[in-house]
């Protein structure tokens, strides 16, 4: 329902009016009967001025109520036509029903003993709701139930709708990520196999450079060999000549 809803703005008036009402009523109540018991000759001034006060709110209430009982017999035949449901307009009828008794009740505590005279500005009886021809019979109560079902109904099939596509983005989420995790391993597969070559062409030039290291400590050897027989040759042939 909309915060600016007429209805609802008299309600809180009305509710206001109410309030400062029974405070007068009840002031009223107090100084009548300390004026009973304390004059024999009719009503003090104060009781007069109290009574008058709380005749004029009661009044305003009463236009009040009576503006608020229109406004729910124009709701009540279509109440979703108004953004409206069939428990709303209950709600509404018992508010104008309650505060209608109770203004009753304080009315007829002001009234003169024995008047048999209709209340000024009375309210129409809230119990006659429905009592016209617009009145909700059997079968129009069904169809605004079934009519409350079919919105329960289309509601619920929105939130399934809005539950699916927010499963669809997870899964497209879900899709995303598992592709980037493909594309990852596929990226960390090509490092491993990079590795690997160049593990293998390390381990291919470390063995060219031992093989190259014994090649030279074998020439190195040899030659000192050589060198060796070579001294002794000479060795030998100066032994000789000597």
């Amino acid at each position: 329902m909309s915060s600016e809803d007429p209805f609802l703005e008299v309600q809180a008036d009305v509710q206001s009016l109410l309030t400062q009402t029974r405070t007068l009523y009840s002031s009223y109540l107090r100084i009548r009967t300390l004026s009973s018991t304390k004059s024999k000759t009719g009503p003090s001034q104060e009781l007069l001025q109290s009574r008058s006060e709380l005749t004029s709110n009661l009044e305003n209430l009463t236009s009040d109520l009576s503006d608020l009982l229109d406004a729910v017999r124009a709701v009540e035949p279509d109440p979703y036509r108004y953004g409206l449901d069939v428990a709303e307009v209950q709600r509404r009828k018992a508010f104008v029903r309650e505060v209608a008794d109770e203004v009753d009740s304080m009315r007829a505590q002001i009234q003169d003993v024995g008047s048999n005279n209709t209340p000024h500005n009375a309210l129409p009886d809230p119990d006659a709701f429905g009592r016209d021809e617009d009145e909700y019979n059997e079968d129009s109560y069904e169809a605004n139930e079934v009519a409350v079902q079919q919105t329960m109904m289309q509601e619920q099939d929105e939130q399934l709708d809005d539950v699916y596509r927010t499963v669809g983005n997870l899964r497209s989420q879900a899709e995303d990520m598992g592709r980037e995790l493909e594309e990852q391993g596929v990226m960390l597969d090509e490092v491993d196999t990079l590795a690997d070559r160049v593990g293998g062409k390390l381990a291919v030039g470390t063995k060219k450079i031992g093989e190259v290291i014994r090649r030279n400590e074998d020439t190195y050897s040899s030659c000192c060999i050589g060198a060796l027989i070579v001294v002794l040759i000479i060795l030998l042939i100066l032994v000789i000549v000597i």
